[in-house]
């Protein structure tokens, strides 16, 4: 049966992209703990994920070689039953270019003799679809983590060279899987973030560090237009008193509609 759309019931699906030394982890953990909840890590970055557990408060599951997709698939379903609320996948790019990962496997395929460069994509692109479809289908909200192509740049003064700098290129993905979600971040080695994909139209155009507030915004544009999060109870649509009683009243749901009595806090240290 058809039902009315409503956004409230949608979760963010969240890429963070960037190269080597970016901060993507350490954003991800930000932009989790102020989508709120309880944060579960899907680590395939040698144990780097546990760097952080001093600054928040989250559960980890660390992936080893062979990379394949569906160590990804049961990671994120074992994550649901546990009933976490974000999951962070770091990082996406080892299910495809890792070892063990989906072009390991294409090249496999070839030396086996059982297809070539085109007949093999056969056998990997179903499982690549399964992956795909385990973030997009997730009770959970997905944040996740790409390594970016890399090429540097020598910036220069008077004709000598100043400073070499590192830029991160498209994410090392399969083409076309970035647009699978809600909004794209790429960050740079300044940890600066800016927006390549946003259904949301909250970064458009803006350049900036990701912070426990990026989170909240992101979980405040899901709750637009839900009954719950706008609408004021029945008893105190209509209400009469002093400027002051306005005033609180205003207050109360200013602070209801921003979403920081649903984030739970977390002690964040400088880094």
């Amino acid at each position: 049966m058809f039902r009315k759309a409503q956004k409230s019931l949608s979760k963010a699906r969240i890429c963070l992209a960037g190269p080597a030394g970016s901060g993507k982890t350490f954003s991800a953990l930000l932009i989790a703990s102020g989508l709120g909840g309880r944060i579960a890590m899907i680590d395939t970055e040698h144990g780097s994920g546990d760097l952080y557990s001093d600054s928040f408060d989250y559960d980890i599951l660390r992936l080893s070689p062979p990379f394949e997709c569906k160590k990804y698939i049961e990671g994120i379903k074992e994550a649901e039953n546990r009933g976490y609320d974000v999951i962070i996948v770091d990082s996406l790019t080892h299910a495809w270019a890792g070892e063990g990962g989906l072009l390991d496997m294409k090249d496999k395929i070839v030396e086996s003799g059982k297809g070539n460069d085109w007949t093999s994509w056969r056998y990997v692109t179903p499982l690549h679809n399964q992956f795909v479809e385990s973030i997009l289908q997730s009770r959970c909200h997905i944040i996740a983590t790409a390594r970016s192509k890399m090429k540097y740049a020598a910036e220069e003064n008077d004709g000598k060279i100043k400073k070499v700098r590192k830029i991160g290129l498209d994410p090392v993905l399969r083409e076309g899987m970035e647009y699978e979600f809600t909004i794209v971040f790429d960050l740079s080695n300044e940890h600066v973030a800016t927006s390549t994909k946003d259904r949301t139209g909250l970064f458009d155009g803006q350049f900036f560090t990701p912070s426990r507030e990026t989170g909240q915004k992101i979980l405040a544009w899901l709750k637009q237009g839900s009954k719950s999060h706008y609408e004021p109870p029945v008893h105190m649509k209509q209400v009469s008193g002093t400027q002051n009683d306005v005033k609180e009243l205003g207050e109360f749901f200013d602070a209801s509609f921003s979403g920081t009595k649903r984030v739970r806090p977390v002690s964040i240290s400088n880094k």
